[in-house]
């Protein structure tokens, strides 16, 4: 009891200490969540607040700012980030025939090009950070970015492609995991959401046709798919804490298998999918609140929702829908986390914040605590727009 009472007193010593819009801000989302402005509304402006993201970055090299906080501004380029933000922005630029948006995409690739180690790999952390070593997952998501780059701009961006795809290969385990370079800034040793670096690899095979990439996405697959226990939850799936994993990691693991299956076409991918996205469903509350932690069976682990999770969720239900008996509860689900995420983001706000998407709600939340997240941003663009494509293309009813 009195270990509580410390805890207790040193928490509010410590949220004492915090800048009075931080305290504000976390006050206000406890008071509730705003009314959803609509998909579209929400993808203007979340795409308006990357690319401020992008030209107010701490470290201004045409990268994209890890986050905006409340505690003290812009932070530095993020590469694994920028990365798979490449297509997202290339995929609006298209949609809109808007060419700044394409332009933004080719700054950020011309970026990551000249950061890229000697061996093909890329460091993790945000720029300068120490120590500046090759990691793995890192270097796969920064592949989804250079394949997309490769397809849209051609051959400046196939070798920065073939050489992080073939050091991914390079290092891969006979077993089919990743368990060296892994990130010095999380736990070591092989996660299951590292299904996501397939994701990687899955996209330059799409480009080049590369047999060799598409091996490495099916082994890596088939180590991550023993990992799943009946339930369809994945052991060692969590940045430090894998008795309960966040939903961002548990997205990242559902949606390498997704992605694998579309390369590959392999029922088993698609099946190992399937049997997560079941289990969230009965995860998420009614109003589309997801926590932000899930133990081993299924049960809540955390008071605050982790909002890129919810969209990367969502995004995979959207995926699947067509696929999975469950696939109308799939778009039901998807639809009300997107809607929630939705209310919680601010478009008529200071310039800094308006179109941020949090790292957690409430924003005193563990998972990017009073950080506006350039990931979160990414995720929730795509899986608004995953619904408002499903909208336009409804299931056939039995």
């Amino acid at each position: 009891m009195r270990q509580d009472l410390r805890t207790r007193i040193s928490r509010l010593a410590a949220d004492l200490r915090l800048p009075a819009a931080a305290r504000a801000e976390a006050r206000a989302d406890r008071r509730g969540l705003g009314p959803d402005p609509g998909a579209r509304a929400c993808i203007d402006a979340t795409l308006g607040w990357l690319g401020r993201a992008q030209d107010c970055s701490a470290s201004a090299d045409g990268g994209f700012a890890r986050h905006w906080s409340w505690i003290d501004g812009w932070a530095p380029s993020y590469p694994e980030t920028t990365g798979y933000i490449i297509p997202t922005l290339l995929e609006q630029a298209h949609r809109r025939g808007d060419d700044r948006l394409r332009d933004r995409a080719r700054r950020a690739l011309e970026w990551l090009v000249s950061i890229q180690l000697p061996e093909g790999a890329f460091a993790g952390g945000v720029i300068g950070q120490q120590p500046v070593v090759p990691v793995t997952f890192n270097t796969g998501q920064i592949l989804i970015g250079l394949a997309a780059g490769v397809r849209e701009f051609g051959g400046p961006y196939e070798d920065p492609m073939h050489r992080a795809a073939r050091w991914l290969a390079s290092v891969q385990d006979e077993e089919g995991a990743w368990s060296r370079f892994t990130s010095p800034f999380a736990s070591p040793g092989p996660k299951a959401y590292d299904a996501h670096i397939s994701w990687g690899l899955a996209e330059a095979a799409r480009v080049s046709g590369e047999k060799a990439y598409e091996s490495a996405v099916r082994r890596n697959l088939e180590w991550t798919v023993r990992q799943q226990r009946p339930n369809g939850w994945f052991d060692r799936c969590c940045l430090t804490d894998f008795s309960r994993p966040l939903t961002h990691t548990i997205g990242y693991v559902l949606r390498g298998l997704v992605e694998g299956h579309a390369l590959l076409g392999e029922d088993w991918m698609r099946a190992a999918a399937i049997r997560g996205a079941d289990a969230l469903l009965g995860c998420l509350r009614e109003d589309g609140f997801l926590p932000g932690r899930l133990d081993a069976d299924w049960r809540p682990c955390a008071g605050w929702a982790c909002l890129t999770g919810a969209v990367q969720i969502a995004a995979v239900w959207l995926k699947l829908s067509s696929h999975a008996p469950r696939g109308q509860q799939y778009l039901d689900a998807a639809r009300r986390a997107n809607q929630f995420v939705r209310r919680t983001v601010r478009l008529e706000a200071p310039r800094d914040i308006a179109g941020g998407v949090k790292g957690s709600w409430p924003a005193d939340g563990e998972y990017g605590r009073f950080q506006l997240l350039n990931w979160a941003a990414k995720f929730a663009i795509d899986a608004w727009q995953m619904e408002i494509d499903a909208a336009a293309s409804p299931l056939p009813q039995d």
